[in-house]
């Protein structure tokens, strides 16, 4: 929490001394009062999460829980609870970007950067868009329209996002234009972004399972991408993988954010 106030306003905000999580609880708040989507289905991201990291040997933070240990654990910010926040991590990730006729000459299982976008919503917290995640919304799209997508969840097979919070992976959702705004809750409770649902989220476990890697968060979401359009996923690995998108946010108390089209 110490690193984080840093990002703070120095003149505004900072002098608060406030918790940095408090942000996200206030978010959090926003966004369950403009979609109706319930503290539930957020406990059920973060149940899903950490199950699934049960299955991926780089993450820290798996474990066999149900919606209901969420819930019931300890209270960070209102309304998050302790579970529903992702715990810091070590970790260091290297990728190796080259043209096309270097990566067929380096690997027999290159993966290509099909589209990438990023964009930065207003510093201000007093006068950004507390219920949404405007700039998941410009960076997807920027990324859509380099790789030619126009409907997304008939491109994309599975995707990999962030959740430092739990209720994260349903704003990203909706923000990156994979669901409607306040259907991935429900979506998420039924199991349609289980690892054996119709869409899978975050089969590593996810910042919740792996844990949090400050700014290298963002590059375990495109490490498992690749992994898994590699088929290298071991017992998480998706079947039938062939397009995935990793979303990276700075997190708190920022709003920025960028986004990754990757194939095999």
């Amino acid at each position: 929490p110490y690193i984080l106030a840093f990002a703070f306003d120095p003149v505004f905000n900072r002098p608060l001394a406030a918790h940095p999580y408090y942000v996200a609880g206030m978010e959090m708040l926003r966004y369950l009062a403009e979609t109706g989507t319930t503290r539930r289905e957020c406990a059920c991201v973060a149940a899903k999460n950490r199950n699934n990291a049960l299955l991926n040997p780089l993450a820290g933070y798996g474990a066999a829980i149900s919606t209901e240990d969420v819930l019931a654990s300890q209270p960070v910010a209102e309304p998050l609870t302790r579970l529903e926040c992702a715990g810091h991590s070590d970790g260091a990730i290297v990728f190796v970007l080259a043209s096309g006729e270097t990566a067929r000459a380096l690997t027999d299982t290159p993966i290509w950067v099909r589209g990438v976008g990023w964009a930065n919503d207003t510093f201000w917290m007093e006068s950004r868009p507390w219920g949404q995640a405007r700039y998941a919304r410009e960076a997807a799209q920027m990324a859509y329209r380099t790789a030619g997508i126009k409907s997304p969840r008939a491109a994309i097979d599975f995707a990999e996002v962030d959740d430092t919070f739990a209720y994260k992976e349903l704003q990203h959702l909706e923000a990156l234009g994979l669901c409607s705004p306040g259907v991935a809750g429900p979506w998420s409770a039924e199991g349609g972004t289980a690892l054996s649902g119709e869409f899978p989220v975050n089969p590593s476990g996810g910042a919740l399972g792996q844990g949090h890697l400050l700014d290298a968060t963002g590059l375990a979401r495109v490490l498992e991408v690749v992994l898994q359009l590699r088929g290298e996923a071991g017992p998480r690995q998706i079947e039938d993988a062939e397009v995935g998108l990793a979303f990276g946010w700075r997190g708190v108390p920022t709003t920025g954010g960028a986004a990754v089209i990757l194939s095999n």
